[in-house]
């Protein structure tokens, strides 16, 4: 029977350790839901108090990216685009890809950056990522609502493909917290993990179909080239959104695959670490 303090109404609780084998525990997600709300609302508000740029920053960032890439990709190296100017085809990628990277690297952060938090209140550290990763969503929409807008003045137009988007917004963001939470884990027990995180964003992005279209990579390296989560993610974005070729098939499903296979194990090597969180950071 749980006791009680002398002379009060009130149960004592008491919080252990936990043994044996993790457990993903989502309902402790489920009811800790308005903590995630409020990290990623003050995660917004520091990002855009007391900046010159503001939220411009998340419009120009991917308009900027789009520019160079037309004029190194586009017009100098004469890279495919699938039929779609080039400009447009580099946006639709570099707005997802954004949503990715952002996250990841947030996400990546996230338990080291609250330390404080961590030492002095219980609550699932899994809200911790997945706030962090909820966090670009923001930007998200601010680049998305531009790449919108000059769909019509290149002469693209959505169809009733654009129906799937949603899916590939998900596999972008289930991809970002899979690989957010793996590094997570590892950043908090090894501080120079985040001197990698860079250094891998960077050599992820042009392993990614970004700055060319997926469909250069000869049929029989399709599958293997899905190993990567954002190949699935891009190119389901585009097919979606601009009406390309490259759509829903084995590259895609291998991307799915392995996105759902790094977030499961990532959860869980998340929460066999957690236990040593508030020692650690």
């Amino acid at each position: 029977m749980t006791p009680t303090p002398q002379g009060g109404d009130e149960p004592l609780t008491w919080i252990r350790s936990s043994t044996g084998r993790p457990t993903l525990n989502l309902g402790d997600l489920w009811r800790y839901r308005e903590l995630g709300y409020f990290l990623i609302w003050r995660d917004v508000k520091v990002r855009y108090k007391q900046t010159v740029l503001g939220v411009a920053w998340a419009v120009v960032q991917p308009l900027a990216s789009m520019l160079v890439f037309a004029l190194f990709f586009g017009r100098l190296a004469g890279m495919p685009s699938d039929g779609v100017p080039y400009p447009i085809f580099a946006l639709a990628a570099l707005v997802p890809w954004a949503l990715f990277s952002q996250g990841m690297n947030q996400a990546a952060n996230s338990v080291v950056g609250s330390e404080e938090l961590i030492q002095k209140v219980y609550f699932p550290r899994l809200v911790i990522p997945i706030a962090a990763v909820g966090t670009g969503v923001v930007d998200f929409l601010f680049g998305f609502s531009i790449l919108i807008a000059m769909m019509p003045f290149y002469g693209v137009l959505p169809s009733l493909r654009t129906l799937w988007l949603p899916l590939f917004i998900l596999l972008a963001l289930a991809a970002s917290l899979a690989i957010g939470l793996w590094l997570a884990a590892l950043s908090a027990r090894y501080r120079d993990v985040r001197h990698l995180i860079p250094f891998l964003s960077q050599l992820w992005l042009f392993a990614t179909p970004i700055a060319y279209p997926s469909s250069v990579v000869p049929d029989a390296w399709r599958p293997l080239y899905g190993l990567n989560p954002m190949v699935g993610a891009i190119d389901g974005f585009r097919w979606s959104l601009l009406g390309v070729d490259t759509g829903p098939g084995p590259t895609i499903a291998v991307s799915v695959a392995v996105t759902l296979g790094i977030l499961f194990t990532g959860a869980l090597y998340f929460r066999r670490t957690e236990r040593i969180f508030a020692d650690v950071v």
